[in-house]
């Protein structure tokens, strides 16, 4: 069964417990690893610069604290394999309506399904929408 590694662990415990819970049970079903879940000003900036955010700090949900916005990728990582990133969005968007959590997707923004309208794809991205 796959596990997350001591860096993995690291980011993932800067997360709100419901991105925690989210992916301590997705780990169960696919291996994936942790990107970067808390974002401080610098590494913001540098992420906008780098052109892999649309938004400068303190607007990401990567800028709370803790954090309600996680970039994770399919293990082991290969950027280029779309359909792996896509398997991953169901296993996370799946435990997250079981956990009652609304999650929006970097694949699909809107949510409606429609993986071809996205003005810009971050396969990786999850936060946590919160319901009114």
């Amino acid at each position: 069964m796959p596990k997350f590694s001591e860096k993995s662990k690291k980011l993932l415990s800067g997360c709100d417990a419901r991105l925690y819970e989210i992916c301590m049970n997705a780990i169960e079903i696919m291996d994936f690893t942790i990107i970067t879940g808390y974002r401080g000003k610098d590494a913001q900036n540098k992420a906008f610069a780098e052109g892999n955010s649309k938004i400068k700090y303190p607007q990401s949900k990567h800028n709370i604290y803790p954090s309600r916005a996680i970039d994770i990728a399919p293990y082991p990582i290969d950027w280029k394999d779309h359909n792996r990133f896509v398997l991953l969005a169901g296993v996370m968007l799946g435990i997250a309506h079981e956990h009652n959590v609304k999650l929006r997707w970097g694949g699909d923004w809107s949510g409606d399904f429609n993986l071809k309208d996205n003005k810009f794809s971050d396969l990786g991205h999850f936060e946590i929408v919160e319901m009114e």
